[in-house]
C-alpha cells in the first residue's frame, strides 16, 4: 500500500490523535527498556553498539530535530500568532538552543578522545526529537482553543511556568559544576579525568541535571497542559532516571570518598 505523504493533512485532529498513540506506546518500549539498557553515550559508551561519534556532534545531532521540527509545525498553525502560542514558541526555542547547540558547543571534550556518542542513540534520538516538535507545535499553534490571552493569568500557566524557570535556571548552574570539573588546560593536554562534583543541588543528588531537566519538562506539561508535553516529560523521565541510579552507582564505586548522603535524583528521598 502507497501512502502520499503530501497527501496528508499533518494538523487534523484524528492525525494527531494517532500520532499521539504511537508516542505514548513509544514510551512504553523506553520505559522497560530503560532498566536493562545503558544508553551508549558519555561514560557508559560501548564499542559493542558500532560507529560512535564525538560527543558534541552527537548530541547536536541527536537534538536538532526538536528545533526544526517544531518550528516547522508551528508555523503551519492557524493560531501562530497569537500571543500565547508565541510565548510557548519563545520558551521551546530558547530552551532547545541551550540543549541543541550552546551545551554540546560548551562541552569539554579531552583532545583526542574517541567517539563517545553511538550513531544509534542519534537515530532512535531523531525519532523522539521529532515527535517532541511535532505533538508540542501542533498544539499549542492549532489544535488547542484553550490559549486566549486569559491563559497568561490561569493558575496552571503560573505554576507551570514558575516550575519551568526554576529547572531551567537550576540546569543551567548544574551543568556549569559539571563542564568546570575539568580544566581548559586538561581538555588541551588531551586529560580525561573525574571529578566528584560539589556544590548546588551537588550537595544533595548525584544527577542534579537530570532532576532540573525533569523540573522544566514538569513545569512546560503543566502551563502548556496538553498529552504531548506531557510526552516529553514521560520519555526524558524514562531515560533519565535509570540512568541517574547508574551514574550514582558509578560514582560511588568510582570514588572510595563519594559522599554517602547524597541521593540519586530527589533530594533526601530517592
Amino acid at each position: 500500500m502507497n501512502i502520499d505523504l503530501l497527501s496528508i493533512d499533518f494538523l487534523t485532529a484524528d492525525f494527531y490523535a494517532t500520532v499521539l498513540k504511537i508516542a505514548f506506546v513509544y514510551l512504553a518500549i523506553i520505559i522497560i527498556g530503560g532498566f536493562f539498557v545503558k544508553a551508549p553515550y558519555g561514560r557508559f559508551s560501548s564499542d559493542s553498539y558500532g560507529f560512535s561519534l564525538s560527543p558534541k556532534l552527537g548530541w547536536f545531532l541527536m537534538e536538532l530535530p526538536a528545533t526544526l521540527s517544531f518550528i516547522f509545525f508551528y508555523f503551519q498553525g492557524e493560531n501562530r500568532f497569537e500571543a500565547v502560542p508565541l510565548f510557548f514558541l519563545g520558551i521551546w526555542c530558547i530552551h532547545y538552543a541551550n540543549r541543541g547547540f550552546i551545551f554540546p558547543l560548551l562541552m569539554r571534550v579531552a583532545k583526542g578522545q574517541k567517539g563517545s556518542f553511538s550513531v544509534m542513540i542519534v537515530l532512535a534520538g531523531w525519532f523522539v526529537t521529532s515527535l517532541h516538535g511535532y505533538l508540542n507545535a501542533v498544539f499549542i499553534s492549532h489544535i488547542s482553543d484553550q490559549f486566549t490571552n486569559d491563559w497568561f493569568s490561569d493558575p496552571r500557566f503560573i505554576i507551570g511556568i514558575s516550575i519551568y524557570v526554576l529547572g531551567y535556571l537550576m540546569n543551567l548552574h548544574s551543568d556549569n559544576i559539571i563542564r568546570n570539573l575539568r580544566s581548559k588546560e586538561e581538555v588541551a593536554r588531551g586529560d580525561k579525568v573525574y571529578r566528584i562534583p560539589k556544590g548546588g543541588l551537588f550537595n544533595y543528588v548525584s544527577c542534579p541535571s537530570y532532576l532540573t531537566e525533569l523540573l522544566s519538562f514538569l513545569g512546560f506539561a503543566i502551563a502548556t497542559w496538553s498529552l504531548g508535553a506531557l510526552f516529553v516529560l514521560g520519555v526524558s523521565a524514562a531515560n533519565l532516571i535509570p540512568r541517574a541510579f547508574q551514574t550514582h552507582r558509578w560514582y560511588k564505586e568510582k570514588f572510595d570518598d563519594y559522599p554517602k548522603n547524597r541521593k540519586v535524583i530527589i533530594p533526601f528521598i530517592l
